[in-house]
């Protein structure tokens, strides 16, 4: 027996993860000045950007399979070519460009 859900139960679970979503967020700009933040947690959200950001890319560039350890990967190849394109340009733009390009070539040499 398999289960499908009514149209009426998809929809008021959507609506209410949206209404969860925009509570939460909302919070911070209505209240906000209200309940001021300690400068701890001030300087820590500085960080919160870069540190999501790590935590997408990160593993994904890691060269290790599951079962079979170290492996090579052109992402990993073309990330470190990425990497020095911004430490030499701090151009987002250019190592979007630059790491697409390292990874589409990388794949055609392989191929």
């Amino acid at each position: 027996m398999t289960f499908w859900p009514s149209e009426i139960y998809v929809y008021s679970a959507i609506l209410l993860l949206a209404l969860c979503s925009v509570l939460t967020r909302a919070g911070f700009m209505l209240f906000g000045d209200y309940i001021p933040l300690p400068e701890g947690v001030r300087r820590a959200l500085r960080y919160a950007p870069a540190a999501a950001l790590t935590a997408i890319i990160v593993p994904d560039l890691l060269p290790w399979k599951a079962g079979l350890g170290p492996v090579f990967d052109y992402k990993l190849v073309a990330g470190v070519v990425a990497i020095l394109v911004f430490l030499r340009t701090r151009s987002a733009v250019l190592v979007i460009i630059v790491g697409m390009l390292a990874l589409w070539g990388l794949r055609w040499l392989a191929g």
